[in-house]
């Protein structure tokens, strides 16, 4: 008996069949992984610290600023991420 686990993933696979990469498509894959994570983490600390500079100050509304500012570059450069890990998939297709 399968779990639903199981039969989800079987149903995924019909409609959309797994790639074979290449080995530098992985790698390519894994520097962009990477090199966004680093972008990711810099932009934390630096808007962090900002956030702990406006604080300090009693700037509440910088603050609620800063705090979406983040949420809101940090989706970016996911998306951004995204776009180019599907432009390395579709290189070789």
């Amino acid at each position: 008996m399968k779990t639903s686990y199981e039969l989800a993933m079987e149903r995924l696979s019909k409609s959309l069949p797994a790639t074979k990469l290449s080995e530098a498509q992985r790698k390519e894959l894994a520097e962009l992984e990477s090199k966004c994570k680093a972008k990711i983490a810099e932009r934390e600390l630096f808007v962090k610290g900002e956030i702990v500079k406006a604080t300090e100050k009693g700037e509440f509304e910088a603050v609620s600023q800063l705090e979406k500012q983040l949420v809101s570059d940090r989706k970016s450069l996911l998306a951004n991420l995204e776009e180019k890990k599907e432009k390395v998939r579709q290189a070789d297709s």
